[in-house]
């Protein structure tokens, strides 16, 4: 059903969906990279659960669905994929120390999406201009493509260290965008509505953990319940035949 509001929302054939088009939900838009999204928010949750102890019944419940999803995400690749990231590997390994802001836990890289769909630190495409949105998918044109992979060459290399401007020059080229019907496969895996709200499931659980946290949910209650409080269910009559 999600689908299909998405489908009527933006009617408009295409290989990609449109970044910010609506998606028939209200005040809920096209996520435009929401794999890396998905990815980095699944990891950081699972990061952040082992600070409860391993017997915590809330971590248990949490890590599983968590890795259950970011395994789904993790299997559906966008086309180009490898190829992306055999550059963001060079562009890395050329300067490690330039890209350790990025660096996860896990030791995987992910960029930081700004709303506007950016991963500049001014919230600008690379080139200065800004970035808007496209009925055609990816939001650069091939002539872009391009220039921005000779950009990627030109990044790996060596600059000062100690120039004032050293953190303009580093960029983070963004991952292939997942096609249409990738998204939609993701979306049946996982059967939690549009990839959009399994985004907001996401954040707000990462939010949740840290809280639970700091409420140390895994220890004893300080005000005990009264005998049957939690009894409700075996106090339900059985139903008849």
């Amino acid at each position: 059903m999600r689908s299909t509001f998405r489908l009527l929302a933006n009617v408009k054939s295409a290989r990609y969906l449109e970044p910010f088009a609506p998606t028939g939900l209200t005040g809920l838009v096209t996520h435009p990279s929401p794999r890396p999204t998905l990815i980095y928010l699944y990891k950081t949750t699972l990061q952040n659960l082992k600070s409860f102890p391993e017997s915590s019944v809330y971590r248990q419940s949490t890590e599983a669905l968590t890795r259950h999803r970011l395994q789904i995400v993790e299997s559906v690749k966008p086309p180009g994929y490898d190829t992306w990231l055999e550059r963001v590997k060079k562009a890395v390994s050329a300067e490690p120390e330039r890209f350790a802001s990025l660096r996860l836990a896990d030791g995987t890289y992910a960029g930081f999406m700004r709303d506007d769909g950016s991963d500049n630190p001014r919230g600008e495409e690379w080139n200065g201009e800004s970035l808007e949105p496209t009925t055609e998918g990816p939001a650069r044109t091939a002539d872009e493509e391009a220039r921005w992979h000779k950009a990627i060459e030109e990044s790996t290399a060596t600059e000062a260290k100690d120039s004032d401007f050293a953190t303009e020059h580093m960029k983070w080229e963004n991952e292939p965008a997942l096609e249409a019907e990738q998204v939609a496969e993701i979306e049946k895996q996982i059967g939690a509505g549009l990839i959009e709200e399994v985004i907001q499931v996401a954040e707000n659980e990462l939010k949740l953990v840290d809280e639970m946290y700091k409420s140390k949910v895994w220890e004893e209650l300080e005000e005990k319940p009264r005998p049957g409080q939690w009894d409700y269910f075996d106090r339900i009559p059985p139903s008849s035949p």
